[in-house]
């Protein structure tokens, strides 16, 4: 890559208040140059560089297998597995680099066989310990002693892929449907890739979402960490089923028109010995941080060290492999500010901006940021890389050559915190919802959402159980009328349109959110008997057509309608036009189209709304609104009223309309 000099930062002119941190930004770009110039050395690109996939682990040749493995500090190594009954003697590896790199071959196509078991037994001096290939592709757990091991997977039949072209398609703007394949079933067990495949991606199609975000793919031996602590990098989990699987699930979603985005684990990494690579070689310095540096105490997981080549060569090739041996489309970044910072940005505020170019800050992480966003794109120009970083990170969604990090989009984290706020304390502050829908870094796109997987982990309670509590159980039927269910219901269809309208680029929900799933998610563990109860996803809630979550539903799929109808998430600027605190109301102006809030819930009657828009005797025609019956039990239905620009107040026309307590309607000018 060609980087600028110091005086062509276009970060910097797009943002004034970088100005006094130009050597910082600087630095950083240099170090980017040192390191790319020191990595790539006889490869041709980042591209080449990151086939490390393709030589480590197991090959089939024309005669054999071959297999190798990158252990620095073992001193001997000897494969073992079902082949050889598991023979710690019988087949000893060698050491073909000083760099560390061991290999053995097995002569014979057939000495190993699709499905058997494996591991590398590693001595370090006078120890020797088992452990599972680095870049393993499938690992399974013993039913008897629970174990797991690596096993070969090499199919006589290799995946037909049928979704040719698929790095030529471009989604966007983004409406991100994300999922978890385990509690994508309404029974109390495990799903799988194909039951996902069948039943939820139809589903999320009909919806109107365009993207899928697969959590806990990456294999993980504790299934209620939620897939956030990966101990083997390049296997897909077998809690769900076989690689295939996954290929169909990807292949499938494909055809369907949808991207298929990977929730990838980079910020850090099981401290499981006996499953991961923690102390693969014997020693912690392999990948990680010596001493405390590389042990995440929130966490209780390892730090990667990002300033070691071999270990920029592992997670870059891992990128690399789920993009090509998967077919996805691009990743979600896990744990983006824990990697920025040293003290992980725990408990920081990040309100201003030195800290973010403090030594705080881990400038090997933001390397290792930048090559890896710049191999997603090499890889598929059409890929998509999003950063979950709370911090804001300046630069994190500009291009590397204006001296940003990359990213394509930010998750706007902030978001769902504020809802939680506001719901919890019932505070509706109208400027405050307006400041954190709108504030944005220069250039930069986000990822809205009003609530995610995080928000509704068991000791946390779902948006709509904050505003409806217990009588979620009993008062959800189309039979009863409940104020406090009306309450719940039309409070989250604004707070959810509102997000998906003024406070995003591309949007998020996490699966059942579109039908307000009421219940928090707590995954099978010693402390609940471990139920599977809280770890599944109750469709019929809204499929059997009896409760009000139906309704909810059909407001969610209309709201998308409505914004790829009108291009909504495409539209970056938005004007505010009027706020009334006392009355809690709120209109603006985005993309040409007018949008009215009443967050009002103390008035039964409609509220006069003058909004300042247009010019004297302009039309505008409501095009959109929450009150209509289908979305729920509401005394107000209001539906293609037209209103016309007659009244001037402080020297702008507008309109002036009476608007229901609790809804939005969205009007358009009606063209002459």
């Amino acid at each position: 890559m060609k980087m600028k000099t110091r005086s062509e930062l276009k970060m910097i002119r797009l943002d004034e208040a970088l100005k006094p941190f130009e050597a910082d930004i600087n630095m950083r770009m240099e170090r980017l140059a040192q390191v790319e110039k020191s990595i790539l050395g006889k490869y041709s690109d980042l591209s080449d560089f990151a086939n490390g996939y393709m030589y480590f682990g197991f090959h089939q040749t024309d005669d054999g297998w071959v297999y190798r493995e990158w252990a620095p500090a073992a001193t001997q190594m000897h494969l073992i597995g079902d082949f050889n009954f598991w023979n710690r003697d019988a087949n000893p590896m060698r050491k073909i680099d000083p760099s560390g790199v061991w290999e053995i071959f097995l002569p014979g196509k057939d000495l190993l066989k699709h499905g058997q078991r494996v591991k590398v037994a590693v001595t370090n001096g006078s120890r020797t310990f088992d452990r599972i290939p680095l870049y393993i592709t499938r690992v399974v757990q013993d039913p008897v002693d629970n174990s797991f091991s690596g096993q070969i997977w090499h199919p006589d039949t290799p995946f037909e892929w049928t979704d040719g072209g698929y790095k030529r398609r471009k989604v966007a703007p983004l409406t991100i449907y994300e999922a978890h394949i385990g509690m994508a079933t309404e029974n109390e067990r495990i799903g799988t890739y194909d039951e996902f495949t069948d039943n939820i991606l139809p589903r999320i199609k009909k919806d109107g979402y365009n993207t899928v975000q697969l959590m806990a793919i990456m294999q993980h031996p504790y299934y209620a960490s939620f897939g956030y602590q990966v101990t083997n990098f390049f296997a897909a989990s077998s809690w769900y089923g076989e690689p295939e699987g996954l290929k169909r699930l990807i292949n499938r979603a494909h055809e369907l028109g949808m991207y298929v985005l990977l929730d990838i684990v980079h910020s850090h990494a099981s401290a499981n010995a006996l499953e991961g690579i923690n102390l693969f070689d014997g020693t912690q310095e392999q990948f990680f941080h010596s001493g405390d540096r590389g042990h995440h105490q929130a966490w209780g997981t390892c730090v990667f060290n990002y300033g070691k080549h071999e270990v920029l060569h592992f997670l870059l090739s891992n990128i690399k492999f789920w993009q090509e041996e998967y077919h996805f489309d691009g990743f979600r970044f896990d744990g983006v500010t824990s990697m920025l910072y040293l003290d992980h940005g725990l408990g920081e505020s990040f309100d201003n901006y030195k800290k973010y170019f403090s030594l705080n800050t881990d400038i090997d992480a933001i390397v290792y940021l930048q090559l890896a966003t710049e191999l997603i794109h090499t890889v598929n120009p059409k890929a998509v890389a999003i950063a979950e970083d709370m911090s804001g990170m300046p630069g994190m969604c500009l291009p590397i050559r204006y001296g940003g990090i990359g990213f394509d989009y930010r998750l706007g984290m902030g978001l769902p915190d504020y809802w939680i706020k506001t719901v919890k304390h019932d505070s509706w502050n109208m400027f405050e919802m307006w400041h954190e829908l709108t504030t944005r870094r220069p250039m930069e796109k986000v990822i809205g959402y009003s609530e995610s997987h995080d928000q509704a982990l068991v000791g946390d309670k779902t948006l709509i159980f904050w505003l409806a509590d217990a009588e979620m159980y009993t008062n959800m039927s189309d039979e009863i009328h409940s104020l406090r269910i009306d309450r719940a219901i039309s409070m989250i269809k604004l707070i959810r349109f509102i997000t998906l309208t003024l406070g995003s680029d591309g949007y998020l929900n996490f699966m059942g959110n579109e039908f307000g799933h009421p219940e928090w998610i707590d995954f099978p563990r010693e402390g609940n008997g471990y139920s599977y109860k809280y770890a599944r996803r109750q469709w019929s809630l809204s499929d059997n057509g009896l409760l009000k979550y139906h309704k909810l539903l059909k407001f969610d799929n209309d709201s998308l309608a409505f914004v790829r109808k009108y291009k909504v998430l495409s539209k970056h600027e938005s004007r505010n036009l009027w706020i009334d605190q006392p009355q809690r109301l709120m209109a603006y102006e985005k993309g040409g189209l007018v949008y009215l809030y009443s967050f009002n819930d103390f008035n039964t009657e409609r509220i006069p709304f003058f909004v300042p828009v247009g010019q004297k005797d302009d039309e505008y025609q409501m095009i959109f609104t929450s009150s209509r019956p289908e979305y729920a039990e509401y005394p107000h239905y209001l539906d293609n009223e037209t209103v016309k620009v007659e009244t001037k107040q402080n020297g702008a026309w507008g309109f002036t309309f009476s608007i229901a307590p609790m809804s939005v309607c969205v009007f358009a000018k009606v063209q002459p």
